[in-house]
Protein backbone atom coordinates (compact mmCIF):
# COMPACT_ATOMS: atom_id res chain seq x y z
CA UNK A 1 0.00 0.00 0.00
CA UNK A 2 2.94 2.37 0.72
CA UNK A 3 4.33 1.74 -2.77
CA UNK A 4 0.88 2.41 -4.24
CA UNK A 5 0.62 5.79 -2.50
CA UNK A 6 4.15 6.79 -3.43
CA UNK A 7 3.48 6.24 -7.13
CA UNK A 8 0.27 8.28 -6.99
CA UNK A 9 1.94 11.15 -5.19
CA UNK A 10 4.65 11.26 -7.83
CA UNK A 11 2.05 11.32 -10.60
CA UNK A 12 0.21 14.11 -8.83
CA UNK A 13 3.35 16.23 -8.54
CA UNK A 14 3.94 16.27 -12.28
CA UNK A 15 0.33 17.17 -13.12
CA UNK A 16 -0.05 20.95 -13.43
CA UNK A 17 -3.39 22.76 -13.41
CA UNK A 18 -4.01 26.27 -14.63
CA UNK A 19 -6.84 27.91 -12.70
CA UNK A 20 -8.88 30.26 -14.85
CA UNK A 21 -12.41 31.55 -14.36
CA UNK A 22 -14.77 32.47 -17.17
CA UNK A 23 -18.28 33.82 -17.10
CA UNK A 24 -19.48 30.86 -19.20
CA UNK A 25 -17.60 28.06 -20.88
CA UNK A 26 -17.38 28.52 -24.64
CA UNK A 27 -17.33 25.66 -27.10
CA UNK A 28 -14.08 24.70 -28.79
CA UNK A 29 -15.52 26.05 -32.06
CA UNK A 30 -16.20 29.43 -30.47
CA UNK A 31 -12.71 29.58 -28.97
CA UNK A 32 -11.03 28.79 -32.30
CA UNK A 33 -13.15 30.93 -34.63
CA UNK A 34 -14.16 33.75 -32.31
CA UNK A 35 -17.75 33.29 -33.55
CA UNK A 36 -20.58 32.90 -31.09
CA UNK A 37 -22.98 30.04 -31.65
CA UNK A 38 -26.54 31.36 -32.05
CA UNK A 39 -28.31 28.06 -32.65
CA UNK A 40 -29.22 25.14 -30.41
CA UNK A 41 -29.67 22.79 -33.37
CA UNK A 42 -26.26 21.18 -33.09
CA UNK A 43 -24.20 20.71 -29.92
CA UNK A 44 -21.18 18.40 -29.88
CA UNK A 45 -19.50 17.15 -26.71
CA UNK A 46 -16.55 14.97 -25.79
CA UNK A 47 -17.07 13.15 -22.48
CA UNK A 48 -13.82 12.09 -20.82
CA UNK A 49 -12.66 10.41 -17.62
CA UNK A 50 -8.94 9.64 -17.58
CA UNK A 51 -6.66 8.75 -14.69
CA UNK A 52 -3.46 7.21 -13.44
CA UNK A 53 -4.46 4.21 -11.31
CA UNK A 54 -2.54 2.16 -8.78
CA UNK A 55 -4.15 -1.15 -7.82
CA UNK A 56 -3.81 -3.36 -4.76
CA UNK A 57 -5.27 -6.83 -4.13
CA UNK A 58 -3.42 -9.05 -1.70
CA UNK A 59 -0.37 -6.95 -2.51
CA UNK A 60 0.54 -4.29 -5.06
CA UNK A 61 -0.79 -5.25 -8.51
CA UNK A 62 0.64 -2.44 -10.62
CA UNK A 63 -0.09 1.03 -11.95
CA UNK A 64 -1.14 2.38 -15.34
CA UNK A 65 -2.77 5.24 -17.20
CA UNK A 66 -6.39 4.51 -18.06
CA UNK A 67 -9.07 6.27 -20.14
CA UNK A 68 -12.01 4.92 -18.17
CA UNK A 69 -14.65 6.79 -20.17
CA UNK A 70 -14.50 8.32 -23.66
CA UNK A 71 -17.81 9.17 -25.28
CA UNK A 72 -18.76 11.53 -28.09
CA UNK A 73 -22.21 13.08 -27.98
CA UNK A 74 -24.33 15.23 -30.30
CA UNK A 75 -27.72 16.66 -29.44
CA UNK A 76 -29.92 19.58 -30.34
CA UNK A 77 -33.36 21.04 -30.90
CA UNK A 78 -34.43 21.15 -34.55
CA UNK A 79 -37.43 23.30 -33.65
CA UNK A 80 -39.71 23.85 -30.66
CA UNK A 81 -41.13 20.29 -30.80
CA UNK A 82 -38.43 18.08 -32.39
CA UNK A 83 -35.05 17.16 -30.85
CA UNK A 84 -32.40 14.47 -31.28
CA UNK A 85 -29.58 12.87 -29.31
CA UNK A 86 -26.71 10.54 -30.17
CA UNK A 87 -23.97 9.28 -27.83
CA UNK A 88 -21.33 6.66 -28.57
CA UNK A 89 -18.45 5.11 -26.66
CA UNK A 90 -15.17 5.38 -28.52
CA UNK A 91 -13.47 2.67 -26.44
CA UNK A 92 -15.99 -0.07 -27.28
CA UNK A 93 -16.16 -2.33 -30.39
CA UNK A 94 -18.62 -1.29 -33.09
CA UNK A 95 -19.81 -4.70 -34.30
CA UNK A 96 -23.57 -4.86 -33.87
CA UNK A 97 -24.90 -6.93 -36.76
CA UNK A 98 -25.88 -9.78 -34.43
CA UNK A 99 -27.75 -7.55 -31.99
CA UNK A 100 -31.53 -7.64 -32.17
CA UNK A 101 -31.79 -3.87 -32.82
CA UNK A 102 -28.93 -3.94 -35.39
CA UNK A 103 -26.94 -1.41 -33.33
CA UNK A 104 -23.55 -1.92 -31.68
CA UNK A 105 -23.34 -1.79 -27.90
CA UNK A 106 -20.89 1.11 -28.28
CA UNK A 107 -23.92 3.31 -29.08
CA UNK A 108 -25.62 4.38 -25.86
CA UNK A 109 -28.26 6.68 -27.32
CA UNK A 110 -29.55 7.28 -30.84
CA UNK A 111 -33.03 8.67 -31.28
CA UNK A 112 -35.41 11.57 -31.60
CA UNK A 113 -37.60 13.39 -29.10
CA UNK A 114 -41.04 14.80 -29.87
CA UNK A 115 -42.71 17.36 -27.60
CA UNK A 116 -46.45 16.86 -28.07
CA UNK A 117 -47.46 19.74 -25.79
CA UNK A 118 -46.43 21.29 -22.47
CA UNK A 119 -47.13 18.03 -20.61
CA UNK A 120 -46.55 15.11 -23.00
CA UNK A 121 -43.35 14.06 -24.78
CA UNK A 122 -41.93 11.00 -26.57
CA UNK A 123 -38.41 9.70 -27.16
CA UNK A 124 -37.98 6.92 -29.74
CA UNK A 125 -34.81 4.99 -30.52
CA UNK A 126 -31.96 3.55 -28.51
CA UNK A 127 -31.88 5.10 -25.04
CA UNK A 128 -30.99 4.66 -21.42
CA UNK A 129 -33.43 2.59 -19.41
CA UNK A 130 -35.60 4.80 -17.19
CA UNK A 131 -34.47 2.98 -14.06
CA UNK A 132 -34.53 4.83 -10.77
CA UNK A 133 -31.52 5.82 -8.70
CA UNK A 134 -29.66 9.11 -8.56
CA UNK A 135 -26.28 7.64 -9.47
CA UNK A 136 -27.76 5.68 -12.36
CA UNK A 137 -28.96 8.95 -13.94
CA UNK A 138 -25.59 10.73 -13.74
CA UNK A 139 -23.29 11.15 -16.72
CA UNK A 140 -21.11 7.99 -16.61
CA UNK A 141 -17.93 10.09 -16.66
CA UNK A 142 -18.81 11.28 -13.14
CA UNK A 143 -18.67 7.76 -11.66
CA UNK A 144 -15.40 6.53 -10.19
CA UNK A 145 -16.80 3.01 -9.82
CA UNK A 146 -20.35 1.71 -10.06
CA UNK A 147 -22.00 -0.70 -7.68
CA UNK A 148 -22.00 -4.37 -8.73
CA UNK A 149 -25.72 -4.03 -9.47
CA UNK A 150 -25.36 -1.22 -12.03
CA UNK A 151 -22.02 -2.41 -13.42
CA UNK A 152 -23.62 -5.71 -14.50
CA UNK A 153 -26.86 -4.29 -15.92
CA UNK A 154 -27.86 -3.85 -19.54
CA UNK A 155 -28.61 -0.14 -19.45
CA UNK A 156 -29.02 0.93 -23.09
CA UNK A 157 -31.68 -0.67 -25.29
CA UNK A 158 -33.97 0.38 -28.13
CA UNK A 159 -37.61 1.31 -27.64
CA UNK A 160 -40.04 4.07 -26.73
CA UNK A 161 -40.41 6.40 -23.74
CA UNK A 162 -43.54 8.45 -23.02
CA UNK A 163 -43.14 11.31 -20.55
CA UNK A 164 -45.89 13.17 -18.70
CA UNK A 165 -45.18 16.33 -16.67
CA UNK A 166 -48.21 16.22 -14.42
CA UNK A 167 -47.16 19.11 -12.13
CA UNK A 168 -44.32 21.58 -11.69
CA UNK A 169 -41.15 19.56 -11.06
CA UNK A 170 -43.03 16.24 -11.28
CA UNK A 171 -42.72 13.80 -14.15
CA UNK A 172 -43.91 10.27 -14.92
CA UNK A 173 -42.31 8.12 -17.61
CA UNK A 174 -43.61 4.90 -19.12
CA UNK A 175 -40.99 3.11 -21.15
CA UNK A 176 -40.96 -0.04 -23.29
CA UNK A 177 -37.57 -1.30 -24.48
CA UNK A 178 -36.05 -4.45 -25.88
CA UNK A 179 -34.92 -6.58 -22.95
CA UNK A 180 -31.96 -7.93 -24.94
CA UNK A 181 -29.09 -6.52 -26.95
CA UNK A 182 -27.80 -9.83 -28.32
CA UNK A 183 -29.58 -13.14 -28.69
CA UNK A 184 -31.26 -15.10 -25.90
CA UNK A 185 -28.50 -17.74 -26.08
CA UNK A 186 -25.63 -15.23 -25.95
CA UNK A 187 -27.24 -13.49 -22.96
CA UNK A 188 -28.16 -16.48 -20.79
CA UNK A 189 -26.27 -19.44 -22.23
CA UNK A 190 -27.67 -22.95 -22.59
CA UNK A 191 -30.52 -22.67 -20.08
CA UNK A 192 -33.58 -24.92 -19.86
CA UNK A 193 -35.96 -21.97 -20.28
CA UNK A 194 -37.54 -21.28 -23.65
CA UNK A 195 -36.89 -17.90 -25.25
CA UNK A 196 -39.78 -15.44 -25.20
CA UNK A 197 -41.19 -14.14 -28.46
CA UNK A 198 -41.68 -10.72 -26.87
CA UNK A 199 -38.31 -9.79 -25.26
CA UNK A 200 -39.35 -6.47 -23.73
CA UNK A 201 -38.82 -4.61 -20.46
CA UNK A 202 -41.54 -2.30 -19.08
CA UNK A 203 -40.65 0.54 -16.70
CA UNK A 204 -42.73 3.08 -14.80
CA UNK A 205 -40.61 5.96 -13.51
CA UNK A 206 -41.29 8.97 -11.28
CA UNK A 207 -38.92 11.94 -11.18
CA UNK A 208 -39.74 14.45 -8.48
CA UNK A 209 -38.20 17.84 -7.71
CA UNK A 210 -39.18 19.66 -4.55
CA UNK A 211 -37.79 23.22 -4.71
CA UNK A 212 -34.37 21.91 -5.84
CA UNK A 213 -33.82 20.74 -2.24
CA UNK A 214 -35.13 17.19 -2.39
CA UNK A 215 -35.29 15.10 -5.57
CA UNK A 216 -36.55 11.60 -6.25
CA UNK A 217 -35.97 9.13 -9.06
CA UNK A 218 -38.03 6.00 -8.41
CA UNK A 219 -38.89 3.17 -10.77
CA UNK A 220 -40.46 -0.28 -11.04
CA UNK A 221 -39.66 -2.59 -13.95
CA UNK A 222 -40.77 -5.98 -15.26
CA UNK A 223 -38.61 -7.72 -17.86
CA UNK A 224 -39.61 -10.66 -20.04
CA UNK A 225 -36.68 -13.07 -19.84
CA UNK A 226 -38.01 -16.41 -21.10
CA UNK A 227 -41.40 -17.70 -22.12
CA UNK A 228 -42.44 -18.07 -18.47
CA UNK A 229 -39.55 -16.26 -16.72
CA UNK A 230 -39.36 -12.64 -15.67
CA UNK A 231 -37.15 -10.17 -13.84
CA UNK A 232 -38.57 -7.65 -11.35
CA UNK A 233 -36.46 -4.60 -10.60
CA UNK A 234 -37.16 -1.75 -8.16
CA UNK A 235 -34.93 1.31 -7.75
CA UNK A 236 -35.54 4.20 -5.34
CA UNK A 237 -33.22 7.20 -5.62
CA UNK A 238 -33.34 10.16 -3.23
CA UNK A 239 -31.19 13.30 -3.35
CA UNK A 240 -30.83 16.14 -0.82
CA UNK A 241 -29.14 19.49 -1.60
CA UNK A 242 -28.48 22.01 1.17
CA UNK A 243 -26.16 24.75 -0.04
CA UNK A 244 -22.59 23.46 0.07
CA UNK A 245 -23.73 20.04 1.27
CA UNK A 246 -25.32 17.40 -0.91
CA UNK A 247 -26.04 13.69 -0.64
CA UNK A 248 -28.00 10.88 -2.26
CA UNK A 249 -29.27 7.50 -1.13
CA UNK A 250 -30.16 4.80 -3.66
CA UNK A 251 -31.89 1.48 -2.93
CA UNK A 252 -32.05 -1.22 -5.63
CA UNK A 253 -33.57 -4.71 -5.61
CA UNK A 254 -33.62 -7.26 -8.43
CA UNK A 255 -35.36 -10.65 -8.49
CA UNK A 256 -34.45 -12.66 -11.58
CA UNK A 257 -35.98 -15.97 -12.65
CA UNK A 258 -32.88 -16.29 -14.89
CA UNK A 259 -29.70 -14.66 -13.60
CA UNK A 260 -29.46 -11.67 -15.95
CA UNK A 261 -26.59 -9.89 -14.20
CA UNK A 262 -24.70 -13.21 -13.88
CA UNK A 263 -22.98 -12.06 -10.68
CA UNK A 264 -23.84 -15.19 -8.74
CA UNK A 265 -23.55 -17.42 -11.83
CA UNK A 266 -19.97 -16.28 -12.45
CA UNK A 267 -19.25 -16.51 -8.73
CA UNK A 268 -20.24 -20.19 -8.76
CA UNK A 269 -18.25 -21.20 -11.82
CA UNK A 270 -19.90 -19.58 -14.84
CA UNK A 271 -21.69 -21.43 -17.62
CA UNK A 272 -25.42 -21.06 -18.22
CA UNK A 273 -27.23 -18.50 -16.06
CA UNK A 274 -28.61 -19.96 -12.85
CA UNK A 275 -32.25 -19.72 -11.83
CA UNK A 276 -33.60 -17.65 -8.96
CA UNK A 277 -30.98 -14.91 -8.56
CA UNK A 278 -31.70 -12.15 -6.06
CA UNK A 279 -29.69 -8.94 -5.59
CA UNK A 280 -29.95 -5.99 -3.23
CA UNK A 281 -27.89 -2.81 -3.24
CA UNK A 282 -27.72 0.37 -1.13
CA UNK A 283 -25.49 3.23 -2.29
CA UNK A 284 -24.96 6.59 -0.63
CA UNK A 285 -22.67 9.52 -1.33
CA UNK A 286 -22.02 12.74 0.60
CA UNK A 287 -20.48 15.85 -1.01
CA UNK A 288 -19.23 19.03 0.61
CA UNK A 289 -18.31 21.91 -1.75
CA UNK A 290 -16.34 23.86 0.83
CA UNK A 291 -15.23 26.50 -1.72
CA UNK A 292 -16.42 27.19 -5.30
CA UNK A 293 -13.34 25.36 -6.61
CA UNK A 294 -13.02 22.46 -4.17
CA UNK A 295 -15.25 19.50 -3.33
CA UNK A 296 -14.68 16.59 -0.97
CA UNK A 297 -16.79 13.44 -0.92
CA UNK A 298 -17.24 10.05 0.71
CA UNK A 299 -19.28 7.18 -0.70
CA UNK A 300 -20.45 3.85 0.66
CA UNK A 301 -22.02 0.73 -0.86
CA UNK A 302 -23.63 -2.38 0.64
CA UNK A 303 -24.73 -5.22 -1.64
CA UNK A 304 -25.85 -8.83 -1.36
CA UNK A 305 -26.08 -11.69 -3.87
CA UNK A 306 -28.39 -14.66 -3.18
CA UNK A 307 -30.34 -17.55 -4.65
CA UNK A 308 -34.02 -17.64 -3.71
CA UNK A 309 -34.32 -21.37 -4.41
CA UNK A 310 -32.18 -24.52 -4.58
CA UNK A 311 -30.54 -24.91 -7.99
CA UNK A 312 -28.86 -28.28 -8.51
CA UNK A 313 -26.07 -28.58 -5.94
CA UNK A 314 -26.47 -24.95 -4.86
CA UNK A 315 -28.70 -24.33 -1.84
CA UNK A 316 -30.90 -21.28 -1.53
CA UNK A 317 -29.70 -18.35 0.58
CA UNK A 318 -27.17 -15.53 0.59
CA UNK A 319 -23.74 -16.23 -0.90
CA UNK A 320 -21.94 -12.90 -0.75
CA UNK A 321 -21.96 -9.46 0.84
CA UNK A 322 -19.89 -6.76 -0.85
CA UNK A 323 -18.91 -3.39 0.58
CA UNK A 324 -17.61 -0.26 -1.10
CA UNK A 325 -15.91 2.67 0.59
CA UNK A 326 -14.70 5.68 -1.39
CA UNK A 327 -13.21 9.08 -0.59
CA UNK A 328 -12.00 11.83 -2.86
CA UNK A 329 -10.96 15.42 -3.39
CA UNK A 330 -12.00 17.30 -6.55
CA UNK A 331 -10.71 20.61 -7.92
CA UNK A 332 -12.81 22.68 -10.36
CA UNK A 333 -10.51 25.28 -11.98
CA UNK A 334 -13.14 27.05 -14.12
CA UNK A 335 -16.44 28.66 -13.30
CA UNK A 336 -19.50 27.29 -15.12
CA UNK A 337 -17.60 24.21 -16.24
CA UNK A 338 -17.63 20.62 -15.08
CA UNK A 339 -13.89 20.19 -15.72
CA UNK A 340 -12.37 18.82 -12.53
CA UNK A 341 -9.21 17.12 -11.41
CA UNK A 342 -9.42 14.47 -8.72
CA UNK A 343 -7.57 12.36 -6.24
CA UNK A 344 -9.66 9.38 -5.13
CA UNK A 345 -9.47 6.19 -3.13
CA UNK A 346 -11.77 3.27 -4.04
CA UNK A 347 -11.95 0.30 -1.70
CA UNK A 348 -14.03 -2.87 -2.15
CA UNK A 349 -14.46 -5.82 0.21
CA UNK A 350 -16.13 -9.12 -0.70
CA UNK A 351 -17.27 -11.38 2.14
CA UNK A 352 -18.62 -14.87 1.40
CA UNK A 353 -21.01 -16.78 3.62
CA UNK A 354 -20.11 -20.13 5.17
CA UNK A 355 -22.27 -21.79 2.51
CA UNK A 356 -20.17 -20.17 -0.24
CA UNK A 357 -16.87 -20.91 1.50
CA UNK A 358 -17.73 -24.62 1.49
CA UNK A 359 -17.63 -24.33 -2.32
CA UNK A 360 -14.10 -22.93 -2.20
CA UNK A 361 -14.82 -19.19 -2.34
CA UNK A 362 -12.60 -16.92 -0.24
CA UNK A 363 -13.01 -13.38 1.05
CA UNK A 364 -10.92 -10.71 -0.65
CA UNK A 365 -10.61 -6.94 -0.93
CA UNK A 366 -9.32 -4.49 -3.52
CA UNK A 367 -7.90 -0.98 -3.26
CA UNK A 368 -7.32 1.66 -5.92
CA UNK A 369 -5.88 5.16 -5.72
CA UNK A 370 -6.38 7.37 -8.78
CA UNK A 371 -5.39 10.86 -9.88
CA UNK A 372 -6.95 12.23 -13.04
CA UNK A 373 -9.52 14.46 -14.72
CA UNK A 374 -13.18 14.49 -15.74
CA UNK A 375 -14.42 16.79 -18.47
CA UNK A 376 -17.47 17.15 -20.68
CA UNK A 377 -15.86 19.39 -23.29
CA UNK A 378 -18.22 21.29 -25.55
CA UNK A 379 -16.67 21.11 -29.00
CA UNK A 380 -19.37 22.85 -31.02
Amino acid sequence: MKKLLAILLLAGCVQGVSAQSTAAEKSLFEEVTGLKSKSDKFNLYMNMNGSFDAQDQDGFQGAKFNMRQLRIEAKGNINDWLSYRWRQRLNRPNNGGDNIDNLPTSIDIAGIGVKLNDKWSIFAGKQCAAYGGIEFDLNPIEIYEYSDMIENMSNFMSGLNIGYDFAAGQQLNFQVLNSLNGSFESTYGDVEAEATKVPLVYTLNWNGNFNDVFKTRWSASIMNQGKDEKMTYIALGNELSLGKFGMFLDFMYSKEDIDRKRIITNMLGGGASLSGAEYMSVVTKLNYRFTPNWNVFVKGMYETASLDKKVGEYADGKYRTSLGYFAGLEYYPMENSNLHFFLTYVGRKYNYTDMAKKLGLKDYDTNRVSVGFIYQMKMF
